[in-house]
Order: C-alpha cells, then structure tokens, then sequence
C-alpha cells in the first residue's frame, strides 16, 4: 500500500511538471520479476526470450543483461505477475507479516495481557490486577520485610523461617495498613520472581537449596492480624520435612503457569476487607521473610503508583494469558 502510494504521487508529480523522467526507485517499483530456479530474482522492465537466452533489461542497472532461459522459473515468474495484477501482496510483504506476528506472539507470551491496554513488565515482579472506578490497573506489590517475632532461638541469616520442631513463629509488618489498597475483592496476582537476578541474594538462600527446583506453586495469600500497630502474618510452624501449618490458614486460592514465567494467583471467593500478604514457601529451607503485602478496602482513594491502561492499545481485547498448568 505505501509503495502504491508513493507510485501514485510520483504520477501526480510527473503530470504536474512535464516532461517527467521515470527514476530508478520508480523503475524497480514497476518492474517485472524474473525468477530463477534458486530462487532469486531479477528486476527486469522487459525481458524477451532468443533462443537459449534470456534478454532483459535490468530495472536496478539500465542495462541489457542475458541469462539462460533453462534458469528461469517461469511458472513462478508468471504466478508473480498474475498475484500482483490481482493485488495480492508480494512474498517478501507475506514474510514480513510472519515474522512480525511471530515477534508479536513472542512477547505476548514474555509479557501477557491481562487487560486491555495493560501487560505484564517483561522484567518480572509481583503486580495485583485491580479495578479503580470501573478501570483496570495493574499495582505493583513491594517486598516488606518481616521482623521475625522468634519465640525459640533460630537462624535467621538466610531469610527463610527455618524447619524447627515443634516451634512457632510470627512475622510481623511494621504499621497498620499496606501501602497498597486493593478495591476489587477477587484480585488477580501475577508472580513472576524468577526473573530478578537479586533473588537469592534477598532470600539468601543456602547453596543446597539453590540446586532444588522450587515449586512453580509456592506462593500462597494469607490474612494478616492487627496486633498495636503491627501486622501480623500469623503463628507458623514448620516441620523438618518442611511440612508447613499456620494457626491462621491461608486463604482459598487457585493457581495458574502462565507463559513467561508468571503464576496467577486468584483468591477462590471475595477476599474481606483487611490486610493481606502474598508468601512465598521455600520447602524445606521454610518459608521466606520477604512478603508482599497490600490491603483490600473497596472504599480506598487511588493508588498513586497504579498503572493504568495504555489508551493507544485499549481498544483491542487481548487474548487471556495461556494457562499452562493449573493448581
């Protein structure tokens, strides 16, 4: 379509400023393709058969050039000329295309849609899918850390809640409320931590651990309790075989691999107005201290930080994320 058009203002040009002289860019955009048997091509203004030989006027160089007539495709070239008479676009124009939709459908699957005009980072990190005034946005939830309230002594150094028989534990969060306020009561949270380098830095986890895959699951929604002017995410206790059991239970939730490394999240029914927090279980290293807390209070102002839909790219529905396993 571009190059029709820039063929019709060179017409319009060329009338408006007699005599017009056609200009090699005009002359390829005109020119018949001759197509060879390997595949390749020659721009070509005419070409006539003699004999053996091919004899064409070269579109790129202005010259006669020959080629043997056993060279040429002429099924393909005919087909190419027919295609292009019925406005059908060029091979070259088809491949584009494929191509491009291949990168569009590779960074749709790096970072999802998850609504219209509102994607995944490609970086990682946690996000809370939230609706403000009938708008989605998307929140990003920060780790906190948690003071670990020990009521036994135990090795902390590796921000995980070690497996200590028959002992519990509390994590507490500074303050009464999380920074952030969620106004939907079934938000959807999408987890993607295994991109950020910082990792196991932050979780320091031991050496042994790293070499053990960690379940793709292993995140969890948990209520907090209100204790003076801190939050806390509840008396938990963790067997040596990493078994872990909480006298607050974890909130019914499902969750889903999407494509890029991310989980969803998805509470199984309307969460309470309160404080909340996503963890994170580590096996039997525990669980980590690092959690990220946000709040559900349908009457909240807005999130200063919120992300909000892209107007350029709110229009078309996007396709839900692929699911690739459920829990």
């Amino acid at each position: 379509m571009r190059h029709r058009y820039r063929i019709l203002i060179a017409l319009l040009t060329g009338i408006l400023t007699f005599p017009w002289f056609p200009t090699p860019t005009s002359a390829q955009q005109l020119a018949k393709r001759l197509i060879l048997k390997d595949g390749s091509y020659q721009l070509a203004t005419k070409y006539e058969v003699k004999g053996d030989r091919v004899r064409y006027l070269s579109a790129e160089r202005n010259e006669w050039e020959e080629v043997p007539n056993s060279m040429v495709d002429w099924a393909a070239t005919e087909q190419f000329e027919k295609d292009r008479a019925a406005g059908k676009p060029a091979p070259e124009a088809v491949a584009l295309d494929k191509e491009l939709e291949a990168e569009r459908q590779a960074d749709e699957a790096k970072s999802p849609h998850v609504a219209p005009g509102l994607r995944l980072p490609d970086d990682g990190g946690v996000l809370l899918l939230d609706t403000f005034q009938s708008q989605p946005q998307l929140l990003e939830l920060q780790q906190n850390s948690g003071e670990l309230n020990k009521n036994v002594k135990g090795n902390i150094l590796r921000a995980t809640i070690n497996p200590i028989a028959s002992a519990k534990q509390t994590i507490e969060l500074p303050g009464l409320h999380a920074k952030i306020q969620a106004h939907a009561t079934v938000p959807a949270i999408y987890v993607n931590v295994g991109q950020q380098d910082e990792l196991d830095k932050a979780l320091q986890v031991a050496e042994k651990s790293k070499e053990e895959a960690l379940a793709w699951d292993r995140f969890r929604i948990v209520r907090l309790q209100t204790n003076k002017d801190k939050r806390v995410v509840g008396d938990i206790k963790i067997a040596v075989y990493g078994k872990v059991s909480q006298e607050q239970k974890f909130v019914p939730a499902t969750a889903a691999k999407l494509t890029g490394g991310w989980v969803k999240v998805t509470p199984s029914s309307d969460l309470a107005p309160g404080e909340y927090a996503v963890v994170e279980l580590l096996g039997k290293e525990g669980m980590n201290l690092y959690v990220w807390d946000f709040g559900v209070d349908p009457s909240a102002g807005p999130n200063a930080t919120a992300w909000k839909p892209d107007p350029s790219a709110a229009k078309p529905q996007p396709a839900k994320p692929v699911e690739l396993e459920k829990r």
